[in-house]
């Protein structure tokens, strides 16, 4: 049985000082096989092979395993998985921070038309409506009813017999289309 092997079992009987006595013997090969995952990844990884091999093992032996390891070439194809779940999580990580991290979204479709009633806007959008339902009169009547009657979109979805999706569709391409008759006419 081989040195690895044989700590591999000790590790798995429970001995706390057995992985004190493996890093040393598979820190090396570990670092090859860090570094061979880390060269596959794209330009701009930050994560170097030592901090992907330190978290591998700490994730391999800093806790009881699931399983025993049956030997060397065991321990190293969990190492392997091991190190493309930390770069996974990594990859997810930034792209979420590039989404916006944490930040809340607001849909555009959530926020209601804004006209002043008392002045020349109202006109301005009666005329941009009388225009939109001559060309899309589903929107046109969606419009309608959110902005005249002051239905929630599911209610006005409800009344017209269409799915809620498609409402927002409508709704969406309205508001745009109206924004830019809108800024034509002003």
């Amino acid at each position: 049985m081989s040195d690895v092997t044989h700590i591999l079992s000790a590790i798995d009987r429970g001995d706390p000082k057995a992985a004190e006595q493996l890093l040393p013997l598979v820190y090396e090969e570990l670092r090859k096989l860090a570094a061979q995952r880390l060269a596959h990844e794209k330009p701009g990884q930050t994560l170097q092979a030592t901090a992907l091999v330190h978290e591998a093992y700490l994730r391999l032996v800093g806790g009881a395993p699931e399983h025993p390891w049956s030997g060397r070439g065991h321990f190293f194809a969990a190492a392997a998985e091991a190190m493309r779940r930390i770069l996974i999580e990594s990859a997810r990580r930034k792209k979420a921070d590039k989404a916006g991290g944490d930040w809340q979204r607001h849909a555009i479709i959530d926020a209601e038309l804004a006209v002043d009633s008392a002045g020349d806007d109202l006109f301005a959008v009666d005329e941009a409506l009388t225009r939109l339902a001559a060309e899309h009169p589903r929107p046109a009547r969606l419009v309608h009813l959110r902005f005249f009657v002051g239905m929630t979109l599911e209610e006005a979805a409800e009344a017209l017999g269409i799915q809620a999706r498609t409402a927002y569709r409508d709704w969406a391409y309205a508001r745009a289309w109206l924004r830019r008759e809108l800024d034509r006419s002003s």
